[in-house]
């Protein structure tokens, strides 16, 4: 009950969220996606996830989605796990992870179905659809809609073996103890909301965060991981205050802005980033100078992190 292969896969750290950057045509940039892989690469991260939520996951074709992770897995060259993101629905979403785990994936990573709202059986075999279509060890991803109880997560858990690990994606705390406390270590629990949240994660328990910062600047989200796990609360309350919650603030408002802020900033730094894709929106050009800011404070987390 205690064996997952996830848990030696993932050690505790970040586990990065790069981006798939577009041409200005929104045709796919994989040379850019390759060279921004770089940061990742040069700094002690578990994992990182090609082709997520931040990669624009939903927007990509078939073809596109495996050239992203195609490029993932050569450019990490076996240094790095690469945790590939699927979704849709069922028979999408197996063909997806079988292709991943073919290019050479270490794990998938599952996005809620296209259905919104989809009940508990119907989430339940879209899940076992994708664990019989790969033997790679499977992340749940419960974000927006998706929301399970206890024994739910317990009869899923009993149903697909290759479950192996928990991302959170609501935020609520409590929900995630309750989860915790009934399947403990069966699962490998993991932050998904934010680098903003890694304090309330880490005041639970959990050791490891999705970043999206980590795309722009490595150095801080490593530094987050190092004050939360030692529980260095006044510094860890600084590092959020002062460098995480100015870019999350202005993320907050408008949809989108989690993808295209990220994008923006990478283009500041020199990298690859590009448009997002509709229905996603661009930022303002106020708006960028508020990046720019931002990017100007963080030019201590920069140095020495260009891929």
């Amino acid at each position: 009950m205690s064996e997952n292969k996830l848990r030696e896969l993932l050690p505790q750290g970040v586990i990065g969220f790069p981006v798939t950057p577009f041409k200005s045509d929104y045709s796919l940039d994989i040379e850019g996606f390759a060279k921004n892989l770089g940061i990742f690469l040069s700094e002690p991260f578990t994992a990182f996830v090609a082709a997520g939520g931040t990669g624009e996951l939903y927007s990509l074709s078939r073809d596109e989605y495996l050239a992203v992770v195609g490029s993932a897995v050569e450019e990490a060259a076996g240094a790095m796990p690469v945790i590939a993101g699927v979704g849709y629905g069922s028979q999408i979403a197996a063909i997806m992870a079988g292709k991943a785990e073919e290019l050479g994936a270490s794990a998938i990573l599952i996005l809620p179905p296209y259905y919104q709202n989809a009940c508990f059986e119907g989430i339940l075999a879209y899940l076992k659809a994708v664990g019989k279509a790969t033997s790679l060890p499977l992340i749940l991803y419960t974000r927006d809609w998706l929301q399970l109880n206890p024994e739910q997560a317990e009869m899923i858990c009993d149903e697909i073996p290759t479950l192996s690990g928990w991302k959170d994606g609501q935020g609520e705390l409590g929900t995630l103890q309750g989860l915790r406390a009934r399947l403990g270590d069966r699962l490998v629990w993991i932050g998904g909301v934010g680098d903003d949240h890694v304090s309330g994660y880490y005041g639970i328990g959990i050791r490891r965060f999705t970043s999206s910062i980590s795309s722009v600047a490595p150095k801080l989200s490593i530094a987050l991981h190092e004050a939360a796990a030692s529980r260095e609360e006044p510094e860890l309350a600084e590092l959020t205050d002062r460098f995480v919650l100015p870019l999350y603030n202005l993320r907050a408002r408008r949809r989108g802005y989690e993808v295209s802020a990220m994008k923006s900033l990478l283009e500041l730094r020199g990298l690859a980033g590009g448009p997002s894709r509709p229905p996603l929106v661009e930022v303002t050009a106020p708006e960028r100078e508020e990046l720019k800011a931002i990017l100007s404070g963080w030019k201590d987390f920069l140095e020495g992190s260009d891929p």
